[in-house]
């Protein structure tokens, strides 16, 4: 298995798990990943067997502290200094759950955001989600300003 950041040629691949992964409301469309992997790749972790992508952390980094809609909809709001990673989807394959890839990559982002000297992680996730972030540090803020797709989220941060 192999972990690396993305690259524009993943699209097709990083498409596909994203569309399996989410309803299409909250899918980020393909669009939406070009702009990402060529504004933002360093923020975008694969996990790869082989040819088979298993799983995918991706996100920017950005100076506000709390995820915004409009975050998922431009590259204008990356900036590579940011303090702040904002993570947008953690991804793994229908056929590969249960297995720790998406822990894997994601210990791989929180431990590239500490690297990089930021000041932490924030990511919004589903109620049901909330048990699960908190095993990596993440504390919940409560209900996210976001409604992207027209989900309820809650915000979960990690400062470091």
């Amino acid at each position: 298995m192999e972990i690396r950041t993305a690259a524009p040629q993943d699209l097709p691949a990083v498409t596909r798990l994203e569309a399996l992964c989410f309803p299409p409301a909250e899918a980020a469309p393909k669009a939406a990943f070009r702009d990402r992997l060529a504004a933002c790749p360093q923020t975008c972790w694969l996990l790869w067997e082989g040819d088979t992508l298993l799983a995918m952390v991706n996100g920017m980094t950005v100076q506000t502290p709390d995820l915004t809609d409009a975050m998922y909809e431009t590259t204008a709001l990356h900036d590579p200094a940011g303090p702040w990673l904002m993570i947008f989807g953690v991804d793994t394959h229908p056929d590969h759950r249960r297995r720790g890839y998406a822990g894997r990559l994601l210990r791989h982002a929180i431990q590239a955001a500490r690297d990089q000297g930021r000041a932490g992680v924030v990511l919004t996730c589903k109620e049901r989600l909330l048990p699960y972030y908190a095993k990596f540090g993440f504390v919940s803020e409560g209900v996210s300003a976001s409604v992207h797709g027209g989900a309820v989220w809650y915000q979960m941060r990690l400062a470091f």
